[in-house]
């Protein structure tokens, strides 16, 4: 099914109370950072200056991801730069980038059957592009193990990026994992322990399109001092067991949007990159600002007038989320 919406629809979702709103620019002030990083060309209206060289992301395993998870089948690992099969090291693969303008890297790739990113073999490699390239570096992790936190920490990378599922239907029918939310949480205090900055990412609409563990991911998030929290929404893919779902309906999304608001009051809070196109897209940015979220990554045609004309002062990083130079 599609995911348009109609413009009476987007006029039926009741903007975020203007007190929610205050206390954002009270907080944060009037800044908002919206976010093109080199996964995907970006250019509208409003800005043409990408420099997609500038922010990589990379995958370890190609395309290849031993859980085949429902809502993406691989698809998302084709977008990114493969470390060779045959010779050469990431830390190789990232100084040809640096020699090509990249200022960060995002280091992804798909999991195994306990749901980890393969990032251990190269911890010596990711602390030489932080310390000898002087690159960003952010990780997908997956579920870390002890090692692999504390091998995080001593490469110094910037933060760990990885998916909270809130309920355990989810991780079993979509991820193929048999685990329960609880492994999430020891995730995330596994790298906190470690003192490893997290990005936690909710995908609002996970199951099926259905709101099911959201909330019990958010409560998992905000038991930890993450860095920043990455909203996202569930995008149906062509080539995956999703392609026919419908993403959740606005007003779902807006209350999920100001629960979240709510629930972190001093913690930025972004719109992620991924979230159907067209006119969902448009309305749900600009529930985004109406919620006071911190920024938006690939912002929707209009998104930046908008935000304006709310009294925010837009910047554009051509970086991943949370990423300032």
């Amino acid at each position: 099914m599609s995911a348009a919406v109609s413009l009476q629809e987007v006029d039926a979702v009741p903007t975020v109370d203007a007190e929610l709103f205050a206390q954002r620019r009270a907080t944060f002030g009037d800044a908002i950072r919206f976010y093109t990083p080199g996964l995907r060309r970006y250019k509208t209206a409003e800005y043409d200056g990408q420099n997609a060289a500038a922010f990589v992301s990379v995958s370890l395993t190609g395309a290849a991801c031993a859980l085949g998870c429902e809502h993406c089948k691989t698809a998302i690992l084709h977008s990114m730069v493969s470390l060779p099969r045959a010779g050469g090291s990431l830390y190789e693969l990232c100084a040809g980038l640096a020699e090509r303008g990249a200022r960060g890297v995002l280091v992804s790739g798909g999991s195994d059957r306990q749901g980890r990113v393969p990032l251990l073999r190269h911890i010596d490699d990711l602390a030489r592009v932080r310390r000898e390239l002087g690159m960003r570096v952010r990780v997908h992790t997956g579920l870390p193990d002890e090692e692999t936190a504390a091998g995080l920490a001593a490469a110094g990378v910037d933060a760990a990026l990885l998916d909270i599922i809130g309920h355990a239907d989810t991780i079993r029918q979509v991820y193929h994992l048999d685990e329960d939310p609880e492994a999430y949480d020891e995730a995330m205090e596994r790298l906190e322990r470690h003192r490893v900055p997290t990005v936690p990412h909710i995908v609002l609409g996970l199951h099926f399109g259905r709101m099911l563990g959201e909330a019990e991911a958010l409560r998992i998030v905000v038991r930890h001092h993450p860095q920043l929290l990455a909203l996202i929404i569930l995008t149906p893919l062509r080539g995956t067991a999703m392609a026919g779902v419908t993403p959740p309906a606005l007003g779902e999304v807006a209350d999920f949007f100001a629960l979240a608001r709510r629930a972190l009051p001093h913690t930025p809070v972004v719109l992620g990159c991924e979230r159907p196109l067209a006119d969902y897209k448009r309305a749900v940015d600009r529930l985004a600002i109406d919620a006071g979220l911190n920024g938006i990554a690939f912002p929707a045609a209009g998104a930046v007038v908008y935000a304006q004309s709310r009294g925010l002062e837009p910047t554009f990083i051509d970086a991943c989320c949370g990423v300032a130079w």
